[in-house]
Order: C-alpha cells, then sequence, then structure tokens
C-alpha cells in the first residue's frame, strides 16, 4: 500500500529553488475541511512560505508518496477560479505561475450541488485532477448516497470519499495522488484561465440529479432547529453576547492560573537558579542577563497560555459553524463601517488579548476589510491594559465609583474603534459582496484542536520572541545608563527621555514619571505596574500599596483617568506591532497604525484633560 505522511521538519527552500519537485495544488471552497485535511497530512510539519508575485504567505509541506516527493500547498478557500476576490487573486496568480503536477480539490459532500462548480472549471482546463468528497459521516448521516463512479465520468477525474476529521478513507486518498502523480503533466498550471467559459447551472443540477440521492427530510435536521434559536431575529443577539460572555470567562478561568503558574515557576527558577549561578560575574552583566533577556522571554512565554486557550475556543466556534453564524449576525451594522461581521467578532476577541484577535483575522477574504479590523482592533481593551486600569482605579476613586470608570473605558474602547474605521473605510475599502456560507453544525476533534493550537503557537513564538526580547532589554539599557547613575533616575536615558518628552505629555497632565511610564508600556502593558516601582525608587520588589502611596501624593484623579485614556488608546504592545507587521506584510501599515493611534490618544486626553481642569475638577 502506498502512503502519504510529512517529512521531518526542515526549512523548505523556496519556489524558485523547488522546480524540480513534484507539487500538489490544495484548492477548495470555504468550509470544505481542506486545511483539515491538509493538517492530517503534514501534522505539525507544515511551514509558512513566501511565492513570487503573491501577497500573502501559504502553508505547504513535504510529502513522502511511496518512492516519490512532493510539495503540497494549501491554497487560500475560493468559490471561483474566475473570480474578484484577494483571495481568488492568489489562487489565479499561483497556479498561473507556478507548476503544478496535481490539483487536488475538497468539496463538501453535504453541499455537493453548491460546490461543483470549482470541479468543472478544472474539467474544462483539462488539469490533472483529484476530486475528493470529504464530509463523508455527514453525508451517511443525512442518508445521502453519492455515486462515486458516475461522478467521476462526469467531471472526467478520479472521485473518492472520506472523513478527513475522523481520518477515514485516507488511505485510499494516499494511494490515488501517488497514482495521479504518475500521470502528472507539468507545466504552469491554468494557462488558459482567461477562457474559463460560465459554468451552466442546468450542467449542475443534472449532475447532481444523474449521482446524487438525497432525502427531502435533509433539509430539516438538527441545523435548521438549532439556527431557529440561534438566528432568531430577536433572541439571535442576546444569545451571541451570553456565548461571548461564557467564552471570555472561560478563557480567563483557565487561562490566568496557568499564566500565574507559570510566572512563579519562572521567578523561582530565576531566583533559585539563574541568580545562584550569574553570582560571579559582574553586576551589570547579571542584571541586563536578567533584567534583559531572560524577562523579554518570559514575556513572551506569559502570551502562551493565553494564546492557546484562545485558539482552542476559535476552533470550536469555527468547526461548529458557529463563527458564520455570527458573522451573518453582525453584518449589517458592521457594513456601515466598511467591514462586515467577521470584523465584529474579531473586536470582541480583542478584549482578551489583541495579538490572538489580529492573527483570527486571516479567515477574511478581502484585504482591505482584513486591514481595516486590524486597524481597529488594537483599540479592544485587552487583559493587560486591564491590570493597570484596575491599579489606577483603586488608587484614585472611590468604590462606588471604580466600576462606572472602567466601563467608560469599555466604552471608549469602542468609541475609538467605531471613530477609526469610518476614517480610514474609504483608504481600506471593501467591495466584494460578503458571501457566506452556512456549514451544518458539527464537533471538532481533539487532534484538530492539538494541531491548531501548536501551530499558532509555534508561529507567534516565532514571530514576537526576538521583537520583545530586543524591546525589553531596550528598557533595561534606558534605566540603567549611562553607568553610575541612579536606576530610572532623572540622570538616566529613560529620565532624560521624560523630561525631553514632558512638553508634549504636559497639556494631557501626565508628568515625567508616568511619562516614563508609558515608555514601559509601550514594550508590554504588564510591565507597566513593575515599572512605576523602579521609576518612585522602591525596588522592584515593592508592595503594590507603597506604590500607590507614593502615586496619590503626586496626582489626582484628573491626571489618573488621562494617564489611563492614553494608556488604552495608544499601541497596546511590541508584540501587537509585530503581528501587524507580520499579518499585513507591512511596515508602512504597522506605521500607520502606531501613528494614528498615537494622534488619538493624544487628542482624547487632551480634551478630557483640558476640559476637566476647566469645569474646575
Amino acid at each position: 500500500m502506498t502512503t502519504c505522511h510529512a517529512l521531518p521538519d526542515k526549512p523548505l527552500t523556496t519556489p524558485a529553488a523547488a522546480q524540480g519537485r513534484r507539487r500538489i495544488a490544495l484548492l477548495g471552497m470555504p468550509n470544505t475541511g481542506k486545511s483539515t485535511f491538509f493538517n492530517r497530512l503534514t501534522g505539525a510539519q507544515a511551514r509558512v512560505g513566501n511565492w513570487p508575485g503573491i501577497t500573502i504567505d501559504l502553508l505547504s509541506a513535504r510529502l513522502i508518496l511511496g518512492a516519490q516527493v512532493a510539495e503540497i500547498v494549501d491554497l487560500p478557500g475560493i468559490y471561483d477560479l474566475h473570480g474578484y476576490s484577494d483571495d481568488e487573486r492568489v489562487v489565479q496568480t499561483f497556479l498561473t505561475t507556478q507548476s503544478v503536477d496535481l490539483i487536488v480539490l475538497v468539496i463538501n459532500s453535504v453541499q455537493i450541488e453548491r460546490q461543483l462548480q470549482l470541479a468543472l472549471q478544472l474539467r474544462q482546463l483539462q488539469m490533472n485532477t483529484l476530486v475528493l468528497l470529504n464530509m463523508q459521516d455527514e453525508a451517511s448521516k443525512l442518508g445521502m448516497q453519492i455515486d462515486i463512479g458516475r461522478l467521476s465520468t462526469a467531471l472526467q477525474a478520479p472521485v473518492a470519499m472520506m472523513s478527513a476529521k475522523q481520518g477515514t478513507g485516507l488511505a485510499q486518498v494516499s494511494q490515488l495522488i501517488a497514482q495521479r502523480m504518475n500521470e502528472a503533466n507539468r507545466r504552469p498550471a491554468m494557462l488558459e484561465i482567461d477562457q474559463l467559459r460560465p459554468v451552466s447551472l442546468d450542467d449542475i443540477r443534472e449532475i447532481t440529479r444523474q449521482t446524487v440521492e438525497m432525502p427531502a427530510v435533509a433539509s430539516r435536521g438538527l441545523t435548521e432547529r438549532i439556527d431557529r434559536v440561534l438566528l432568531h431575529p430577536v433572541w439571535g443577539l442576546p444569545l451571541f453576547f451570553l456565548i461571548l460572555f461564557g467564552l471570555f470567562q472561560a478563557v480567563y478561568l483557565l487561562g490566568s492560573p496557568v499564566q500565574e503558574l507559570l510566572d512563579g515557576a519562572q521567578g523561582t527558577f530565576k531566583d533559585a537558579v539563574l541568580t545562584p549561578a550569574l553570582s560571579g560575574v559582574p553586576e551589570w552583566l547579571s542584571s541586563f542577563l536578567l533584567g534583559g533577556l531572560w524577562d523579554g522571554l518570559m514575556t513572551v512565554a506569559t502570551f502562551i497560555p493565553i494564546i492557546i486557550i484562545f485558539f482552542w475556543f476559535i476552533a470550536i466556534i469555527e468547526d461548529t459553524g458557529y463563527f458564520s453564524r455570527v458573522a451573518y449576525l453582525m453584518d449589517n451594522f458592521m457594513s456601515r463601517l466598511g467591514l462586515d461581521g467577521r470584523s465584529f467578532v474579531m473586536v470582541l476577541m480583542g478584549f482578551g488579548c489583541n495579538v490572538p484577535a489580529l492573527m483570527g483575522t486571516r479567515v477574511m477574504r478581502s484585504r482591505g476589510a482584513r486591514l481595516l479590523s486590524m486597524l481597529i482592533i488594537p483599540f479592544s481593551l485587552c487583559s493587560a491594559r486591564l491590570q493597570v486600569f484596575v491599579f489606577m482605579i483603586g488608587l484614585l476613586f472611590a468604590p462606588r465609583h471604580a466600576g462606572a470608570v472602567l466601563f467608560s473605558l469599555y466604552v471608549m474602547s469602542i468609541v475609538a474603534a467605531v471613530l477609526t474605521a469610518l476614517v480610514f473605510k474609504q483608504r481600506y475599502r471593501n467591495d466584494e459582496p460578503f458571501v457566506l456560507e452556512l456549514p451544518p453544525y458539527r464537533l471538532p476533534t481533539a487532534r484538530m484542536l492539538i494541531l491548531r493550537s501548536w501551530h499558532e503557537v509555534r508561529h507567534f513564538v516565532r514571530r514576537a520572541a526576538t521583537f520583545i526580547t530586543v524591546g525589553v532589554v531596550a528598557v533595561w539599557l534606558l534605566t540603567h545608563l549611562p553607568w553610575g547613575v541612579p536606576v530610572a533616575g532623572e540622570a538616566s536615558f529613560a529620565g532624560m527621555l521624560g523630561s525631553v518628552l514632558h512638553p508634549i505629555f504636559e497639556p494631557i497632565g501626565i508628568d515625567v514619571k508616568l511619562t516614563i511610564a508609558l515608555v514601559f508600556g509601550f514594550i508590554a502593558k504588564e510591565i507597566v505596574v513593575g515599572a512605576l516601582a523602579v521609576i518612585y525608587g522602591l525596588g522592584d520588589t515593592a508592595s503594590e500599596a507603597l506604590i500607590g502611596n507614593q502615586i496619590v501624593q503626586t496626582i489626582d484623579w484628573v491626571q489618573a483617568y488621562s494617564f489611563m485614556l492614553f494608556t488604552l488608546i495608544y499601541t497596546p504592545c511590541l508584540s501587537t506591532l509585530a503581528t501587524l507587521k507580520s499579518e499585513a506584510k507591512s511596515s508602512r501599515f504597522m506605521w500607520i497604525s502606531l501613528i494614528w493611534s498615537l494622534g488619538l490618544a493624544w487628542a482624547v486626553s487632551f480634551i478630557f484633560y483640558q476640559t476637566a481642569r476647566a469645569l474646575g475638577f
């Protein structure tokens, strides 16, 4: 039996260098299980690669097919080879510029009539094609029967049935892939794409009539009964917010203890192992290695538990089919902002952590809508900023006012996001219609959840580790240089920087010490409270009560609220900037986001502070 499995985890060659290698293109509409099938074949061996002339990265992996080695590339989900969406252009560019030996087309068996269009377009182009009818288990439950022999004749390509989620039928699929590779016509695919004729709906209906037996009761199944509740015109949105509230609670009920455990473990390891091990080296070197490099790496590590749990829940929402329904519920409102319903979901997820929410925008097909979504997500009040706000509110506001103050900050985050969307919606336009498939409800498998989380964590660590570590090391240098001055004192570079920036921040009520804290907060909001201890000369181990007493003596509630407004709106952290640059594939876009958020933060804080002082507060 021919087997199909991934090669060991080694860097893929560039496309130019891979021209002599056999190549498979994985194609399909959204929600067909194409990526699940890809993960089944490749496991954790997939790599993200750049391709000439293509604006997004594509997942690819090397496979052993019997005695052959092939590269399989997971292309974006599309509806039409002749379409004009960003994803469709990516697929067109890839298939017209890269040599492809085999196209593997994945079709959702349950929705076969709506998904035959791509198969008939490939038939016109006479490409070496293998058609895979996925979700065989769901089709069987519905009582569907598909004559794959007749379907193969109609499509002029071999057809096989499988369930990528359950792993059934994959052995046969592996054999067919290897067999079809031997019949490969190696050439750049689809040079005739512009000559594609429109697919006739009559042809699709006739093929379906001849090859598919669909029970009449299938459309009145469990999916429709659930949709009558979740898509209810009155109760649909309240139910969504209730589910979302539960998701947030679950992410942080599960993630926060793990974060605290991880933080405590690294602190214990630092005190018990690293500090004694470095006791013989010069003090400046020990401080640099522990306070710079080690703390930088641990800043990255503390994101990992939240990212894992976040993507577990995202995978559940996507794989069950509920994600599409939430997008449908919110699309009307978001369309007025130049976005669609999926943007709303990502903004809300940003209240947990901006980084995975930005990464989650990959599900959006339009580049304009995706960039606009990435501009507004950083205004979501993430958990890191929440720590700063809870600390400051507890110091300077009476308990009866604390809840209202915190609520006002959440409201301001939404206002900032809406304003940003209105300002930039003409620049990042989304002209394509929002086409949405409502797939049947299904349960994800544990294996798919693990693979999804592992891939996202690995991608995050590789992208953010260097960026954040360099940033934290820079903070250490700012607070410790030049040698011989008090740490973070006025004579340090950090103190000098605070003095230089003070004329900018003085009109919004932020003094020199708080200015330095904002500089530290640019790296990560999690270090702001700890940085205040150093800035106020109290040491790294000072209690929050001691820090608070010093702050209360130097600022009032108006200054504190202005400080919180600025902290809310300006760039969340270096990790967010790194993610913006990585996901947008554009340094210019990252700078636009940075400059806009800084300017908006200053303007909002200025209006509040000057108005409050004018009213006598």
